[in-house]
């Protein structure tokens, strides 16, 4: 193990640190950043400070000095931008402006760093800043919260919500009923509780091998997430003194791991963003088709909400991440190195699959593909994302249909939720200038169910947006459409009635018009302003320099 950098630092930096009670002994010790991503805001974070404490235990025992810090805090609520922000405000932290032959202006000298996080963003924010600083570092999950019970029914948000919200406005539950569902549907601390964004981070975190197997799905209120935190931090000493930094286990190998657990869980639709956003940081070049490539040849196996029955906590029970990866083994690399210090191959030597009807064997899968697929044609030249595994209408993925074409959603929702709509099921919702540079791509793709259809019992139907949506939705949903159309993509030239049609088995969205008459519309067309003010701070960065969503949504910078 190199001398730690609190050897090399100046003495206004030992002065500073010293100024906390620290002493020299403390000092020669290697400096171990807690970097803390708590807050009291939401469910995901608010028992991180807890956690911390347990990492702190962990470095202490280990013979390393722990000095923890607090970022910025990223909800499901939180822009996209805040991801950037968040990678960027990390590794400004670390690694300052001085660099190995210059230590001194190291804005905070850390040896070793310790991610706590949770959420959405911050995830994938912080995998991204470790590819960047690249010193020995691992990652504490928060995990996730318990089901809630509504009538005798495991009930998670906000998947049950997308449901009941539905048939509430088709007149099948009470206001009342609605009322009781959200004051028990988020009981406790921890992630939302199906495999929506949230988990799914923590999933593709753990995949990645970048934190101890096991982390992603154990229940936030648990003694056992603690313990692992605490061994965390002694591993995070283990890790320094072996010099193994992130950049030697998120390889290309470990990214394609990640991507075939993404499959096989029908994970998130986020994440084909941000794990293009972490390949960038790691110079490795992640062409969205790769996704798709490896959906063909990775079953969905595993049995939860929002594609599934169970939480992410039943997931658990049946044996978590490494248990997931067990019945994916063949198809994984196993010799990728992980925080364990070992192989993937090493760490499932031992693993059982303790409910193997939540998580299946793959030749006995729930379906035979990957639980996402990437689209393309005339509609979407770059790709669009579908997460067919949560389509309620299996029959909608293969289906032609008229547009009907929305510019806010403000205006989706004024006209969907009135009751005298002239709409039928056939009909192809569209959403379009929610993309990166239009709307700094907000999760407002699930539009809702018309009511006028939900009175009749419709529970799905063909959407087709540039916005993202949340992990925990579900539905027949298109979304990342690219180019956007804010820039010119064609959907920006979509009009009512205009024949969409979908063709999942060829993995095609093509709107019915020749290549001259998007031409000639596309002339004639002029884009709106921004919904959002892009001429001053953070999102001014973002509207000037984020690419479109099959490039990550990253700054050419980072």
């Amino acid at each position: 193990m190199r001398k730690p950098r609190s050897e090399r630092m100046s003495w206004i930096l030992r002065a500073l640190i010293k100024s906390g009670g620290y002493t020299d002994y403390d000092l020669q010790r290697p400096i171990v950043e807690i970097v803390n991503t708590w807050s009291e805001w939401n469910p995901g974070h608010n028992h991180l400070r807890m956690m911390a404490d347990a990492v702190k235990r962990g470095v202490w025992a280990a013979g390393g000095f722990p000095i923890e810090c607090n970022t910025v805090s990223l909800c499901p609520g939180q822009s996209l931008p805040n991801r950037n922000l968040l990678a960027l405000q990390v590794e400004s932290m670390i690694s300052g402006v001085g660099g190995e032959r210059d230590p001194a202006p190291y804005a905070e000298p850390a040896d070793a760093v310790v991610f706590i996080c949770s959420c959405d963003k911050d995830v994938p924010a912080l995998l991204m800043a470790a590819a960047r600083i690249n010193i020995p570092a691992i990652f504490v999950l928060g995990g996730s919260m318990f089901p809630g019970k509504w009538k005798g029914e495991d009930v998670v948000c906000c998947t049950d919500a997308q449901r009941l919200e539905r048939d509430l406005r088709a007149g099948k539950i009470t206001e009342e009923e609605w009322r009781e569902f959200q004051n028990c549907v988020m009981p406790c601390s921890g992630a939302c509780g199906p495999m929506g964004t949230a988990n799914t981070m923590q999933s593709m975190a753990e995949a990645l091998g970048m934190s101890l197997p096991g982390s992603a799905s154990i229940p936030a209120v648990l003694a056992e997430a603690y313990r692992k935190a605490e061994e965390s931090g002694r591993k995070i000493i283990e890790l320094l003194k072996e010099d193994i930094k992130p950049r030697d286990i998120m390889t290309e190998e470990a990214l394609e791991n990640a991507i075939k657990v993404l499959m096989g869980l029908g994970g998130s639709t986020n994440a084909v963003i941000h794990l293009i956003a972490i390949a960038r940081q790691l110079d490795i070049d992640l062409p969205i088709e790769r996704f798709d490539e490896i959906s063909r040849e990775t079953p969905f196996i595993v049995d939860v909400k929002p594609s599934g029955r169970y939480s992410a906590t039943d997931v658990n029970l049946a044996g978590g991440i490494p248990a997931v990866m067990k019945q994916m083994e063949s198809l994984l690399n196993l010799d990728v190195l992980t925080v364990t210090g070992k192989t993937l191959g090493e760490n499932l030597s031992r693993v059982e699959v303790k409910d193997p009807e939540i998580i299946r064997p793959i030749d006995n899968p729930i379906l035979p593909e990957g639980g996402l697929a990437i689209l393309k044609g005339n509609l979407a030249p770059n790709g669009a994302v579908l997460k067919h595994s949560a389509s309620i209408n299996r029959n909608l993925l293969q289906h032609e249909g008229p547009a009907m074409v929305f510019n806010s959603p403000a205006e989706a929702y004024r006209k969907l939720l009135n009751e005298d709509l002239e709409i039928t099921e056939d009909h192809v919702l569209v959403l379009r200038y929610q993309g990166p540079k239009g709307a700094c791509m907000p999760e407002t793709g699930p539009l809702p169910i018309p009511t006028v259809l939900a009175k009749k019992g419709v529970e799905d139907m063909l959407r087709i947006t540039d916005a993202r949506m949340s992990g925990t939705n579900f539905g027949t949903i298109v979304l990342h459409v690219s180019p956007e159309a804010y820039v010119g993509g064609t959907l920006a030239v979509v009009e009512d009635g205009d024949i969409i049609s979908l063709d999942f088995k060829n993995r095609r969205l093509e709107v019915k018009l020749t290549n001259k008459e998007i031409k000639e519309r596309l002339e004639r067309w002029k884009p709106p302003e921004p919904s959002y003010n892009y001429k001053r701070g953070p999102h001014a960065l973002w509207y000037r320099f984020c690419t479109q969503a099959h490039e990550g949504c990253v700054y050419p910078f980072m």
